[in-house]
């Protein structure tokens, strides 16, 4: 268990680290495209695609840092109400819940990633399978940390804040 979770730490830090590379160049082409449009009247036409694949990227892979550190949503007013034991065997049912949504969504992601392989971004001449690919990425990722969640909430009995040394 201690092994999966050192694993899962370093797993979590390179997702964290990904996904502000990806959030950077989004920002970045993102400024491009509006200095392009509105300052040399000439818009980029595939700056906004890579943007928008960059923010796609982000979004899949800043969700496992947030699973790890506790700053999902979360309803915690009917796991506070209950006991500690039944808001714990809760928080238990929601991450074998969460595993259960991400482990589907990485099947269906890896099947839309295959399916669409042929077909290119508009204004490049890359596949939209790296778009799609996010998904099942992600997904390793998310599962990877909620997974970690889970051993830790077991490991030391209950709901506790994660050490960030990752």
């Amino acid at each position: 268990m201690t092994l999966f979770l050192r694993f899962e730490a370093i797993a979590t830090g390179i997702a964290l680290r990904l996904a502000i590379g990806f959030l950077l160049i989004a920002t970045a082409l993102a400024l491009y495209q509006v200095t392009t449009r509105f300052v040399f009247g000439h818009p980029s036409t595939w700056s906004e695609v890579i943007t928008r694949s960059a923010m796609i990227w982000s979004v899949f892979l800043g969700v496992a840092p947030a699973f790890r550190e506790g700053t999902m949503i979360a309803v915690e007013i009917v796991q506070r109400i209950l006991s500690p034991r039944l808001g714990f065997l809760l928080y238990l049912v929601a991450c074998g819940l969460t595993l259960t949504f991400f482990a589907i969504l990485f099947w269906q992601g890896w099947s839309m990633t295959e399916r669409v392989m042929g077909q290119k971004l508009a204004a490049l001449e890359i596949s939209i399978a790296w778009v799609y690919a996010a998904l099942p990425v992600g997904s390793v990722f998310i599962f990877i940390a909620v997974l970690g969640c889970a051993l830790r909430a077991i490991r030391f009995g209950g709901l506790q804040p994660v050490e960030t040394d990752a």
